[in-house]
């Protein structure tokens, strides 16, 4: 039986998809499902991926289109049509590190059946130079919060099991916006499964100038109820007390930014939130002010 699935959400990425799937071509182990779910792309992807599907590449392609709503109802998507034991999302930019699979499987073999949410690897750039800073050699397993509250940081390859990724709610759809933090379900894993360490990159990433990455100061501006809903996520989890207090930063900027006049009541934290207000304000000129300059 396949026990993972790698799941790819697309919006207009024909001209760097290719790339992936070589990528999954050239895996050792092929071992996998890959599931590609179109955001309600209008270029070639479809026509590319159903080209795909009639040759013999060693695995199941699965292909789902629906309405664009963003990276996060892309993930909606996908969790409701896995079903394997495993997942991890590769993005449409990005490429499964050599040998990637293997080590994945056989990682959660020495682990399986121990409580565990899943594993955290490494994610490297094109060069195979890690992102952010890699795994003390004493760590065996962590949660994604504690990871980046002792130190770590730089983006993290995530596998879940899908079972405990569908115990926790979907992520929310706010009108009129196409954004909530991917970092939402996973936090709230993280207050009840730890992740087992896989000290190896497993994803060799590319941020596009016009991803979620390169366009984040805009992001903040369209995104407004997304990003506040995620603020309130992380002051109900904080990473740390220091943290709580730049979140209730961000949730000021982000509530005034969307125009939500209740949000010192809708507030998990009133009192800090309350101090926090000149400083949102603050960062809500700077993110005016940075977004204007994105083209």
């Amino acid at each position: 039986m396949t026990l993972l699935t790698i799941f790819t959400p697309a919006y207009n990425r024909a001209h760097t998809l290719p790339r992936t799937y070589l990528s999954l071509l050239a895996q050792d182990c092929k071992d996998f499902i890959w599931l590609i779910i179109d955001d309600g792309s209008t270029d070639e992807t479809e026509e590319l991926v159903k080209n795909w599907q009639t040759k013999d590449n060693g695995f199941e392609i699965q292909y789902i289109y629906k309405e664009n709503g963003g990276m996060h109802t892309a993930h909606n998507t996908a969790y409701e049509n896995i079903h394997t034991e495993l997942n991890v999302c590769i993005d449409s930019d990005d490429c499964l590190a050599p040998g990637a699979v293997k080590k994945i499987l056989k990682k959660w073999e020495e682990v399986r059946g121990k409580g565990y949410a899943g594993l955290i690897g490494l994610d490297a750039d094109s060069q195979g130079r890690v992102i952010g800073r890699g795994f003390n050699k004493s760590l065996k397993e962590t949660t994604l919060t504690g990871y980046y509250a002792a130190g770590g940081a730089g983006d993290k390859k995530l596998v879940y099991r899908t079972d405990v990724i569908n115990q926790y709610p979907p992520y929310p759809v706010f009108e009129d916006e196409k954004y909530v933090a991917l970092a939402y379900k996973y936090r709230l894993i993280d207050q009840d499964y730890k992740l087992v360490v896989i000290d190896e990159v497993l994803c060799n990433v590319e941020y596009q100038e016009d991803g979620s990455t390169g366009t984040m100061w805009k992001q903040y501006v369209t995104n407004p109820k997304g990003f506040a809903f995620w603020r309130k996520v992380c002051m109900q989890y904080p990473m740390s007390r220091k943290r709580l207090f730049v979140d209730c930063i961000h949730y000021v900027s982000s509530s005034i930014l969307a125009d939500n006049k209740k949000f010192l009541v809708e507030s998990p934290e009133k009192i800090l939130t309350l101090l926090a207000i000149p400083f949102g304000v603050a960062l809500t000129f700077q993110v005016k002010r940075k977004a204007a300059n994105i083209s």
